[in-house]
């Protein structure tokens, strides 16, 4: 169905270059949001699988004897997404209260099974994945992408009540303590300050008084810093961030990859399979530092264009907000955008050495299932968003 109203998008609504530049601003705002957002997604994704075969297609021929494993298990999550994403565009975003909050149960369950049961699978000395069978699940992804919807159907009910530090401030705080809490057990101390950002923006938003938004940070702020420097690796992280190549060989070994990685790509890049950082010298090439291994063959060209595509995304995602029929709608569509906007920019800073070391996927373009599926099913909200205004 979505693939179909593409097509007559593509048909009906196209570009003529030739006319005037607003003229061509007024077509591009009349084409179908399913089009302006799919689009860029399905092009993300492409490219996403063909940087994951090229970067695990040795290590998977090694491991699994099978140079297609990686991208074999992706394509299969991407095609669960895509269930997922047209389900999310026809369910009603205004769902009654008990599916809401059956969603925020069954997180929290999911994250109190990870750590204080079996069914929790460790990997790099942090326990953060679901794991029944062949099922691998990471809880923290469902707790964001319910946080979000939570927080939109509360503070869209409480809009006359959301400046009261008991209704609009309290409530909304103690189920984020309790859902960072489990986060930073795993311990998972990014997606725990991500889950932080994001509900206060979404709060920020919904008009909870700033005063109140401000007075966490008095005790989260120097919470922050204490457990931080609390473990030992974190530290390093953070002395290897200033100065990388003073700790080449230990915390600074991915960084330094990393920037020689975009440095080798240079303008046009070495050629789609020719990375030379993703033969067992940059860990995770195919997770965490995708985009390395893009920008070391597809080059500085082809790094602008996936920013671009990124851009559509939320550009497309804030519009949808800023036009949504509801406030529900709007906080929604908000939360959804900021959502992807974050984990993109922390993502693209850790891979540009901008930021520390930090484990967190790249929307659409990172091996890893739960995260595009979670994205996908974003996507498909914030199109029914927009076809409800419509």
């Amino acid at each position: 169905m979505v693939i179909v109203e593409m097509f007559f998008a593509m048909r009906l609504k196209h570009f003529n270059m030739k006319q005037e530049p607003r003229a061509r601003w007024r077509a591009y705002q009349n084409i179908s949001y399913d089009f302006r957002l799919i689009l860029p997604m399905l092009i993300l994704i492409g490219i996403g699988l063909l940087m994951i075969y090229s970067a695990t297609s040795t290590i998977a021929l090694n491991r699994y004897h099978n140079d297609a494993y990686y991208l074999i298990k992706q394509t299969i999550w991407a095609g669960i997404g895509l269930i997922c994403m047209v389900i999310a565009r026809k369910i009603p975003y205004d769902m009654d209260r008990f599916w809401v909050y059956a969603l925020i149960l069954l997180a929290l369950l999911l994250l109190i099974a990870v750590k204080f049961t079996p069914f929790g699978a460790s990997a790099g000395g942090a326990t953060r994945w679901f794991k029944i069978g062949w099922l691998k699940f990471q809880p923290s992804e469902l707790a964001r992408f319910s946080m979000v919807i939570f927080l939109a159907c509360s503070l869209s009910r409480k809009a006359d009540q959301a400046e009261s530090f008991w209704i609009g401030f309290l409530p909304h705080v103690i189920i984020l303590g309790i859902f960072a809490g489990l986060i930073l057990l795993q311990p998972d101390f990014g997606s725990a300050a991500i889950l932080c950002l994001l509900t206060w923006i979404i709060m920020f938003l919904g008009g909870v008084r700033l005063s109140h938004l401000m007075l966490p940070l008095i005790v989260v702020i120097p919470v922050g810093i204490r457990y931080m420097i609390s473990a030992s690796y974190r530290m390093d992280r953070i002395k290897a961030f200033f100065d990388p190549w003073a700790y080449a060989s230990s915390y600074g070994y991915q960084p330094t990859h990393s920037q020689m990685a975009f440095g080798t790509g240079g303008l046009v890049g070495t050629g789609i399979g020719n990375s030379f950082q993703k033969l067992y010298y940059l860990p995770e090439p195919h997770t965490d530092f995708i985009l390395s291994v893009a920008g070391e063959e597809l080059g500085l060209i082809g790094i602008l264009f996936i920013l671009a595509m990124y851009a559509a995304i939320i550009w497309n995602g804030i519009s949808i907000a800023l036009n949504a029929p509801d406030r529900r709608g709007a906080l929604l569509a908000a939360g959804l955008t900021a959502a992807i906007a974050i984990q993109v920019f922390i993502n693209m800073g850790v891979a540009l050495c901008l930021f520390p070391t930090k484990g967190l996927p790249l929307p659409f373009m990172s091996y890893g299932g739960t995260s595009l599926l979670f994205s996908m099913a974003g996507i498909g909200i914030l199109i029914n968003i927009a076809t409800t205004r419509r």
